[in-house]
């Protein structure tokens, strides 16, 4: 077994060269990554189901469905992995030029940021995102992956590091530690020299461990409280379709609807329509509604606590509250939403104004599902995070965001 040391080591070896490579060589190696995967999706399955047998018994059926591989979900893995090939090399981009009066010409050129961490939990399909756009940012990876999905991300990582050698890249380009207890994550989070920026993506205890524990650069993704507004001008056909589309495709991620705001104008008429939409019309997965007083008078449900507000639940949960104005529910999102992803439901353009201009979220929607907050559907091929902070990188990270710059000076003898 090789220690985070070693393979710290090898990871930094392998930067150096990738940092050269041509975008022909990078795209070759992802394009038989892709084809890896597909042509080893037994062999992944196989592991994933050992994963899922082992999960069982800590997990609840959402999260297990959120570990959980199928031949349609690793083509889609596959997918993405082709489609991060297909779009522009960021490594070596020249951001802007000038040119000084004594005649030196400064470019600030794109470049990578060398060796990335990233620490994550229980999605196997990380592993292959990650992967795919370290490699054509032109950054080594280290994927320290939980071990409730070990086995999945394992395997991937075999499958990848393979590829990676077939296409005659140092397969240390991609590394996984074995070792998937703290004692790992807390090497990577000190290697300080050693790891260039460290990603956590996961709950909000391994963020907060990060972000609390790490010497090295730390790049915040933020669980996901997030929120929609439906407001006194919205079409109720239009906020039914987007929360349940938010809440219940798949309430296991970080873009999922946690807390939907309803205007007391129409209250008393949207209420009902959300709990025979929600509740009542589904047989299957029920959401159940934690209700504010306001809202509690209006429909059955359960009584929000004082956490329910501020809780990531993933699950088929609901947080429902009666504002008075588009202002009470930025007000409210202000102080409980984890700056993920944030909307609006309303046919009122100076409504919507207010509300872009006052939310200070990653992403915020007006008449669309949360769900979209994704580094797919935002057109970078996958992410490897959501981040919710504000310095470099902010909402899906693809490939600009794993990418620092320097300055070129080109000069002809001037002296200073």
């Amino acid at each position: 077994m090789r220690t985070v040391k070693e393979i710290l080591t090898g990871a930094r070896a392998a930067a150096r060269t990738l940092a050269v490579a041509s975008t022909e060589e990078k795209n070759r190696a992802l394009s038989l990554i892709a084809d890896g995967l597909l042509e080893n999706v037994g062999e992944i399955l196989r592991e994933n189901t050992l994963d899922i047998e082992a999960a069982r018994e800590r997990l609840g059926a959402v999260m297990v469905d959120r570990l959980r591989l199928t031949e349609a979900r690793i083509a889609a893995i596959a997918e993405a992995v082709r489609e991060v090939a297909a779009l522009p090399d960021p490594v070596g981009r020249t951001l802007s030029t000038v040119v000084r009066p004594n005649g030196l010409q400064i470019e600030k050129v794109a470049v990578p940021l060398g060796v990335v961490a990233i620490i994550y939990e229980s999605r196997p399909n990380v592993t292959a995102d990650a992967a795919a756009l370290c490699l054509k940012s032109g950054n080594a990876c280290v994927l320290r992956g939980g071990k409730d999905a070990y086995r999945s991300s394992a395997k991937i990582v075999e499958v990848i590091r393979a590829a990676l050698k077939k296409a005659g890249l140092d397969e240390n380009c991609v590394n996984m530690p074995e070792d998937t207890s703290r004692t790992s994550a807390n090497e990577l989070m000190t290697a300080v020299g050693e790891v260039d920026v460290l990603i956590p993506r996961g709950g909000a205890g391994l963020i907060k461990s990060c972000l609390e524990n790490a010497k090295v650069p730390c790049i915040q993704t933020g669980t996901g409280i997030c929120h929609l507004f439906v407001d006194a001008a919205a079409d109720f056909t239009k906020a039914l379709d987007l929360i349940e589309n938010a809440k219940t495709s798949r309430p296991s991620v970080c873009n999922a609807l946690e807390v939907c705001l309803v205007h007391e104008r129409v209250a008393r008429e949207f209420l009902p329509l959300l709990k025979a939409r929600l509740v009542d019309g589904r047989k299957e997965n029920p959401v159940e509604l934690r209700l504010c007083e306001r809202a509690a008078a209006i429909v059955d449900g359960v009584k929000a606590g004082a956490e329910d507000f501020d809780t990531e639940f993933l699950d088929y949960v609901l947080a429902v509250k009666v504002v008075a104005d588009v202002r009470e529910a930025v007000e409210h999102i202000v102080r409980h939403s984890s700056g993920h992803s944030d909307g609006i439901v309303t046919e009122n353009k100076a409504a919507a104004r207010t509300f872009v201009a006052a939310v200070d979220s990653a992403a915020v929607y007006v008449n669309a599902s949360t769900r979209f907050t994704d580094g797919g559907e935002f057109g970078k091929g996958c992410e490897i995070g959501i981040s919710t902070q504000k310095m470099h990188a902010r909402g899906p990270m693809g490939l600009e965001e794993l990418t620092s710059y320097k300055y070129v000076v080109y000069g002809n003898g001037q002296v200073r």
